[in-house]
């Protein structure tokens, strides 16, 4: 893969309230990266307000706001951010197919004349939980299994794909096919710390377990010099 490919495919994971610094951050990295992630913590402090002052059409959108509601609520919500064109959103797997459909719907019917619209991808097991954590939530483990049976209700629901940690890329691409997106999250430069995420795998086991976006945030938001970061993990993916 060359350094620009690799480039598209890293998405900044913009995780503050501070508007300021979002906005500095998107300024900074306008043509360095693959796009911006804003997630709950931004969404609730600026609404839909604050992310169009923040990414101003310098980037795609990962609108990460990860819905989890009764199927006509969530379709309203999807609805709802539609005005802001993100390229990617999420909502959960464990929310079930009548609300997985739900939202597929809405996303297609809020698309412009040429096709746009959001992207939707359904969060299977977030990189935080471990086998330990599956068992006090009263989930039977391993990790891998639920991960396997969220994405393939999420397959079946027409979703155009789902979040996942690396450690189960390989085998939700053999079962989802080429086409479902696979979105991990959880990312760790080997240069940089985990901090508190448990599934993590670096930038290039990624990519070569068949990820087609990753998801990366502090490693970036933290460095000195965040371009330079994001050119090391380019280097990184690139072999």
């Amino acid at each position: 893969m060359e350094r620009s490919e690799a480039v598209k495919r890293i998405f900044c994971a913009v995780d503050t309230t501070d508007i300021d610094v979002a906005r500095n951050l998107s300024r900074r990295l306008e043509g360095k990266i693959g796009g911006l992630k804003l997630g709950m913590e931004f969404f609730h402090s600026h609404g839909p307000a604050g992310v169009a002052e923040v990414v101003q059409k310098r980037h795609p959108l990962f609108l990460d706001l990860k819905m989890h509601d009764i199927p006509n609520t969530v379709a309203g919500g999807m609805r709802a951010i539609a005005p802001l064109r993100p390229m990617l959103t999420t909502v959960h797997a464990s929310g079930g197919a009548a609300m997985l459909r739900s939202a597929m719907a809405a996303a297609v019917t809020a698309g412009d004349a040429s096709g746009a619209r959001p992207r939707v991808l359904a969060i299977t097991l977030l990189t935080s939980i471990d086998t330990d954590d599956l068992a006090q939530i009263g989930m039977k483990g391993p990790v891998a299994s639920q991960v396997l049976r969220l994405a393939d209700l999420a397959l079946k629901a027409g979703t155009d794909g789902v979040v996942c940690s690396a450690h189960e890329v390989r085998a939700l691409r053999k079962h989802c096919g080429d086409d479902f997106l696979l979105v991990v999250p959880g990312v760790r430069p080997a240069w940089s710390t985990a901090n508190d995420q448990k599934r993590i795998v670096t930038p290039a086991e990624a990519i070569a377990a068949g990820a087609d976006y990753l998801v990366v945030g502090r490693p970036i938001t933290q460095a000195r010099d965040p371009i330079e970061a994001v050119e090391k993990i380019a280097e990184e993916m690139a072999g």
